[in-house]
């Protein structure tokens, strides 16, 4: 089949495909270590592992607990908890622990660790790294709360900005807290205590940060990045600003109530970003004026969306388009891309096809998926003032399929089947369809269970062997779609049933 057939007939079915329903939408690691054997104990770390467990589940998490594990238990509930994390909306890690900078990276201390040295710091504990990759396929939300900067619990032992092979001799050793984080778009680091300070661990059964949090994640209709703000100056409050947490990263744009809404609210889980943020009340919508004159540009984002509502009083589209031009001033992707869809259809703005233009590339340059996706097409199909480029198009969907958009890898896969990469095969192709289920895309779950052949039968096949290596499928490498193969398309995309 012609590839422009293909990618035509695809997008006509995704736009008229239904959605299926994941089993488990929410999963947490719950991780408490205070049994430490050959440094400090910890008093509370364990206890407030476990109330926090109680309280995620409460709130409608899946959640696996571990206390005082070892260094080997750590990096196998990492690897279980990275491969749950792909088919959830929203991944998160909390750590109570002992937590040490080394180098400008954070390492989190399992019991059974014996450090003596720096190397024996990064090979015996887990990275903060690590954790970020344990949540990074969620496909909606991902965080990780550290409450494990309480002190430097190697003392004088370890010169801990030292380098390992002993180079550096100037520098001293850390004097507790952790290093700043960094973490990729859509993901949220949170920090009991701002990097470079020691959170406290409590005079009662719970720590000052595992307390706020437990207080302020329970309440329904509650914006996640307005909770984390709320923790914080609880936080202020209950030490006498002795302790400030911290968080670092940013969400995506998208509304998110970790207690669910509130009453008489409607669920918002399932909405696009427009009518999610309409549902906002009004007093954190004051509270997100507030944030976004403080230059948060995920508030300006939300604001935005509430103006581009057409159902609600607050319609304002030139309105909308100030605060995503503030917020893709101050380098938001999403708000570029957001921006550029504005200029293109003339929406609140004069249509103006080169700075749309300008706007898209903008935010592919900071990697953003949807950009990059919607740039194949314009180069595919010629748009906004671009002659037709077939090659450029495919270099552009191999980007945004390598970035995980579940419709380009989708369609990259397609074009491989279609023989258009000569350097990838059937192999490749598998992978990519493979990787768009997990990464949540009902579109793609349909048509696989619906319209198989679409692809060769060597596609088929190897996309078995792939399900037949992630322990989904058991049935023959014969590339029929039967009954089995259909179940185990399922069951990588999440659904138990």
């Amino acid at each position: 089949m012609n590839w422009a057939i293909r990618l035509i007939a695809i997008l006509a079915l995704l736009s008229v495909t239904t959605a299926a329903q994941a089993a488990a939408d929410r999963v947490a690691l719950v991780l408490g270590l205070g049994a430490y054997q050959t440094i400090e104990p910890l008093d509370n770390t364990r206890n407030d592992a476990s109330a926090m467990a109680d309280t995620l589940s409460g709130i409608g998490f899946d959640v696996t607990l571990a206390l005082d594990a070892t260094s080997a238990q750590l990096h196998q509930l990492l690897d279980d908890f990275a491969f749950r994390s792909e088919t959830a909306d929203l991944a998160l890690i909390y750590f109570a622990g002992h937590g040490v900078e080394v180098q400008g990276e954070n390492f989190l201390i399992p019991v059974d660790a014996n450090l003596t040295s720096n190397r024996d710091v990064q090979r015996q504990s887990v990275s903060l790294s690590q954790l970020l990759s344990a949540v990074e396929r969620a496909r909606k939300m991902r965080i990780v709360i550290l409450d494990s900067c309480r002190d430097n619990p190697l003392g004088d032992l370890i010169e801990l900005q030292t380098a390992s092979t002993g180079s550096r001799t100037e520098a001293g050793r850390g004097g507790g807290g952790l290093a700043a984080a960094d973490p990729d778009r859509g993901t949220l680091v949170a920090f009991a205590a701002k990097d470079g300070q020691v959170a406290l661990d409590g005079e009662g059964n719970h720590s000052p940060y595992a307390t706020a949090l437990m207080e302020k994640m329970v309440l329904p209709g509650l914006e996640i990045s307005l909770m984390f703000r709320q923790v914080r100056d609880r936080v202020l409050e209950m030490t006498h600003n002795l302790q400030e947490p911290h968080t670092y990263g940013s969400l995506t744009g998208v509304p998110f109530y970790l207690a669910g809404p509130g009453a008489g609210e409607s669920d918002i889980s399932k909405a696009d970003a427009v009518d999610a943020w309409a549902a906002i009340r009004p007093d954190q919508e004051e509270q997100l004026l507030a944030l976004a004159d403080l230059g948060d540009t995920r508030s300006m984002l939300g604001l935005a969306y509430m103006r581009l509502n057409p159902n609600e009083g607050r319609f304002d589209p030139k309105e909308a388009v100030k605060f995503l031009e503030r917020a893709s001033a101050a380098g938001s992707p999403e708000a570029q891309f957001e921006l550029a869809r504005l200029y293109e259809r003339g929406t609140g703005v004069p249509v103006d096809e080169a700075r749309a233009l300008e706007l898209y590339r903008a935010a592919a340059d900071q990697d953003f998926a949807d950009a990059i996706n919607d740039l194949g097409f314009m180069y595919h199909q010629g748009g906004l003032g671009l002659r037709a480029d077939p090659q450029t198009a495919l270099s552009y969907f191999e980007r945004a399929a390598n970035l995980r958009h579940p419709q380009a890898q989708f369609n990259f896969a397609a074009m491989i089947d279609d023989g258009l990469i000569p350097s990838k095969g059937p192999a490749d192709a598998a992978r990519y369809l493979y990787e768009a289920l997990r990464s949540g895309s009902s579109d793609v779950l349909n048509l696989l269970s619906d319209r198989p052949n679409m692809f060769t039968p060597q596609t088929r096949r190897a996309l078995q062997t792939v399900l037949k290596e992630h322990n989904f499928y058991a049935g023959a490498i014969d590339g029929q779609f039967g009954p089995g193969t259909r179940q185990s398309i399922r069951l990588a995309y999440g659904l138990t049933e």
